[in-house]
């Protein structure tokens, strides 16, 4: 919901303040689905609110459930701009299972990364906090049905989360506030290609949100064939961002690392990682490649093996994320 745009209607109605307050808490609190859920509002007054603000200022246009209980919605704008919401598994069925959802910071992207379908949409437009927020709302609501919550957030859809900074950072914090879903700030991620602008701000933000580095690659030459924006932003210079962001905040950096045959995969790549990071403050996630139609191909499970354990061998910690 546009909470700004609600704001707006209950103050031109002329109506007091404990109303928005019951609005926000039915939204973000209980995530109802719906106008008609909001109890605590008479009925009139839902139908009048109904017309003039939308609940969500994103709807589903498609969704597709895994059997690992994984689920990914393809959602739609209100002007019409497509983007994508993802609720993710991990563990075991039942009390070992935790839910992340990932949430797009964009529709489409303008950074063109070779392995990467969004990226080939080109860029939509900027999403605002509303529509990131309501992504979160929609997932959340998909959990409530079942049997849950949603445990992590991770600004890891479509789109740059740093090419849309302030819209970003204020979904965030709608995510974190105690009043709202109260997401803890450490359960939050956001990933970045490496804009190294977006590393130094986040780097002097207050909340805890963890950083995530979609890297790829030990090396420019490989890494600007998978990611143009290499060229801006060469891997010493990325790593030279890292390492002040580690020195303001103390925080360790999550690397990402999607590993695709014969390009990236191979030891000596490892080896080259390996000393690029050093022994403090990364963690490797070493990604399995959905394919599209790049051309790409995912690494086999020996060589996913071999990588890892030559990372952890040079004291890299260094963990294997499965596709959904």
């Amino acid at each position: 919901m546009d909470f700004d745009a609600l704001h707006q209607a209950l103050s031109d109605a002329g109506l007091p303040a404990f109303r928005e307050r019951q609005v926000r808490h039915a939204a973000l609190r209980t995530a109802a689905a719906g106008w008609e859920s909001v109890t605590s509002l008479p009925a009139p007054l839902r139908t009048e609110l109904a017309a003039q603000v939308p609940w969500s200022t994103v709807h589903i246009d498609h969704a597709e459930h895994s059997s690992d209980g994984s689920v990914k919605l393809r959602m739609l704008t209100e002007d019409g701009f497509p983007l994508e919401a993802v609720l993710m598994r991990y563990g075991k069925r039942g009390g070992g299972s935790r839910y992340t959802a990932c949430l797009s910071s964009q529709s489409g992207c303008a950074l063109a990364c070779t392995f990467c379908a969004t990226g080939k949409m080109g860029l939509g437009r900027s999403l605002t906090r509303w529509e990131i927020l309501d992504q979160y709302l929609m997932l959340a609501r998909t959990r409530l049905a079942v049997d849950g919550r949603v445990d992590n957030v991770v600004m890891m859809g479509m789109g740059e989360p740093f090419h849309n900074y302030d819209e970003v950072l204020a979904a965030i914090r709608l995510i974190n506030d105690p009043e709202g879903p109260g997401m803890a700030a450490r359960r939050i991620a956001i990933s970045t290609v490496g804009w190294i602008p977006g590393i130094e701000r986040l780097a002097h933000e207050p909340m805890q949100v963890k950083l995530a580095l979609s890297l790829h690659a030990p090396n420019d030459e490989v890494r600007s064939q998978l990611m143009p924006v290499t060229r801006r932003y060469p891997v010493a210079q990325l790593m030279q961002a890292c390492r002040r962001y580690r020195e303001v905040t103390r925080r360790r950096i999550f690397v990402e690392y999607l590993l695709l045959a014969g390009i990236n995969d191979q030891p000596e790549h490892a080896r080259e990682l390996a000393v690029l990071l050093g022994r403090d403050g990364f963690h490797v996630n070493l990604i399995a490649y959905n394919p599209t139609d790049s051309g790409y191909v995912g690494s086999d499970d020996r060589v996913v093996q071999e990588f890892g354990d030559i990372l952890r061998r040079a004291g890299i910690d260094a963990s294997y994320r499965v596709s959904r």
